[in-house]
């Protein structure tokens, strides 16, 4: 399989690397710095920009999936980046695609009409990321591709556990956390599957 992968020097987007090269797929990376990067039989690395169209094309080119680790990063980078990302996947045919986002994007237990984040449900004081994820979720809602969003809750670094609870556009019950390691085997184990096409996933231990 080769995969298009967007955020693969960030602390979930690593692990996912690793692992689909371990199991032997042949992966394209987009990073601003080559060298943070280990070289790899199966990897093909390009420098460049999110921002940048010929970028993004070069990466997903020849790619049978997409798959993005990216954050935030304090900027507004996300939501520009992945109009660029879509133009680029409608122009060469892709149209499966698997992402991260924040758990703040699911629906509120208590008020199921509301986004957690806009809920007490979420402890954040900040909604800058939400905001920033919403308006990727937004625009996957009402695309022609079969998205998916995995949408961890707190996020420390933690270990792999190996087992956790996922649940359809809202936080499993009294979910609290999920280490940076489950989210990535998480992310990994959905690429190969079409069960949550066009869903919010959210995940917690």
């Amino acid at each position: 399989m080769n995969i298009a992968l967007f955020g693969a020097t960030g602390r979930v987007g690593s692990i996912f690397l690793e692992q689909a090269l371990q199991d032997g797929h042949s992966v394209h990376v987009l990073v601003r710095d080559a060298k943070k990067i280990q070289p790899h039989a199966k990897l093909s690395i390009i420098t460049g920009d999110i921002l940048d169209n010929q970028s993004v094309y070069t990466t997903l080119k020849g790619a049978d999936l997409v798959v993005s680790c990216l954050g935030t990063d304090g900027t507004d980078s996300l939501s520009k980046g992945f109009p660029i990302i879509l133009q680029s996947m409608y122009k060469l045919g892709l149209s499966k695609l698997s992402t991260i986002g924040t758990a703040g994007i699911l629906q509120a237990q208590s008020e199921p009409n509301k986004y957690r984040f806009t809920t007490n449900e979420s402890k954040r004081k900040s909604t800058r990321a939400a905001e920033e994820h919403l308006k990727v979720f937004l625009m996957l809602k009402h695309s022609q591709l079969n998205w998916t969003i995995l949408c961890p809750t707190y996020l420390p670094t933690g270990e792999k556990v190996g087992s956790y609870r996922v649940e359809e556009n809202v936080l499993p019950e009294a979910g609290t956390q999920i280490s940076i390691y489950d989210t990535a085997d998480c992310l990994y184990s959905l690429v190969s599957t079409n069960t949550y096409y066009n869903k919010r996933v959210g995940i917690a231990y």
